[in-house]
């Protein structure tokens, strides 16, 4: 308290001044209308200046939110899309009866490392066996394919990229039924090969390239696009393709539960082994 009533005696000339000051501006503007439309008028621009400057503070600290929320509605709406489901038609006395039984299930699920230089590349994902994820998952991005999940523990898994030197996919044009195997042979993380496709097929600059049911994904999930069409061989055309995906650009992923691949690995599985005997 004492040094308080110090710090009045010291400044009471320049406390006074103030506060004359501030009973004549309160006086000026209270008095004059037209000191006082633009007192408020600036008084009102700052404050929108200040609550602008928060708001753009406050959703960049909420980006992270707002980017998982997002992803979440996303796979509802990929789980909800029909290339999610089987369909099964059955064909009684001309009339076609049809009924989808839900064939993917997509989980959400964060990048929290990633590498794209190496020879062969993996991504970790913030999400492990708790919440359903397992070995041999497909992964994509909203742009197209990423990678298979590797390896997995409770709550991170690791994914072989489609960047590495073991991955290959079975990917078919858009506009026909040509299909090759895609894979990367390093360089840019943006350009990859597609190969064995007939000399004959007609491709072009710019052609679509997706998945086949033949490979881990769902059919028609992007793969990228015809960058450049090479010298033809003797039987297969030399294509490079630029992937839809940006891998050095990765937040959030989707990773596939193939609601029927028990089925079908059992299956084939059995079928192999016919052949054996």
């Amino acid at each position: 308290m004492r040094n308080f009533f110090l710090i009045i005696r010291k400044y009471n000339v320049f406390i006074v001044f103030l506060l004359l000051q501030g009973i004549s501006l309160y006086l000026l503007i209270n008095n004059n209308s037209y000191q006082r439309e633009a007192v408020v008028s600036t008084s009102n621009e700052v404050v929108g200046r200040i609550y602008v400057a928060y708001s753009e503070v406050s959703d960049y600290l909420k980006l992270g939110m707002t980017n998982r929320l997002l992803a979440e509605e996303n796979a509802r709406l990929r789980a909800g899309d029909s290339s999610s489901f089987y369909r099964m038609s059955i064909l009684k006395t001309a009339v076609n009866d049809t009924v989808y039984k839900q064939q993917y299930e997509y989980i959400t699920a964060r990048v929290i490392n990633n590498s794209v230089s190496k020879v062969n590349n993996y991504l970790t994902l913030d999400a492990g066996s708790l919440k359903g994820i397992k070995p041999d998952m497909p992964v994509i991005s909203s742009n197209g394919v990423v990678g298979v999940v590797k390896d997995v523990s409770p709550h991170f898994s690791t994914v072989m990229s489609v960047l590495n030197s073991n991955t290959r996919i079975s990917a078919k044009f858009t506009k026909n039924n040509y299909f090759g195997s895609a894979m990367w042979l390093g360089g840019s993380p943006q350009i990859g090969v597609l190969n064995d496709i007939p000399s004959h097929a007609p491709v072009s600059k710019g052609d679509t390239v997706v998945t086949t049911s033949y490979s881990k994904y769902p059919a028609g999930i992007m793969v990228g696009q015809v960058y450049e069409v090479g010298q033809k061989g003797v039987s297969f055309k030399d294509l490079k393709i630029k992937f839809s995906t940006d891998f050095q650009n990765l937040s959030y992923v989707y990773v596939i539960r193939d609601l029927m691949k028990a089925e079908r690995d059992t299956l084939e599985a059995k079928t192999n082994t016919d052949d054996v005997k």
